[in-house]
């Protein structure tokens, strides 16, 4: 005989709805976060190449002045926090925690079967 759920316990189909409506949300926010980080990739590239472009314009001067020289540091200071924006977001840990917590399930299980393995047989 079935026994009736309590009136506190949504059915097992809910909890299944909820659960996917709640991985699709997730997927949403990472797909609008992918997103917004590959327009500001976009915008720092193309900042990038307009700064390489100016310093070299600049750097073929024969005589620079002080002004330039110092716009040329200023330039090259730039590209260089450019090229860590550009770098930084690339990799994190959000998008190494999966593999990594696979890793470590997989190759501590390999050692534990490798233990079993080598005290069975001696």
């Amino acid at each position: 005989m079935k026994q009736p759920q309590k009136p506190s316990e949504p059915p097992q189909g809910d909890n299944q709805e909820l659960d996917f409506e709640q991985e699709l949300l997730e997927v949403e926010r990472a797909l609008v976060a992918l997103k917004e980080r590959h327009q500001q990739v976009l915008r720092d590239r193309r900042q990038q190449k307009q700064l390489q472009y100016k310093l070299y314009k600049l750097s073929q001067d024969k005589n620079p002045t002080p002004e330039i020289e110092a716009e040329l540091r200023q330039i090259q200071q730039q590209l260089e926090v450019l090229e860590v924006c550009l770098e930084s977001q690339l990799f994190s840990w959000s998008s190494f925690r999966e593999p990594f917590w696979q890793a470590i399930r997989f190759g501590g299980l390999g050692v534990i079967i490798g233990w079993i393995l080598k005290s069975c047989a001696g």
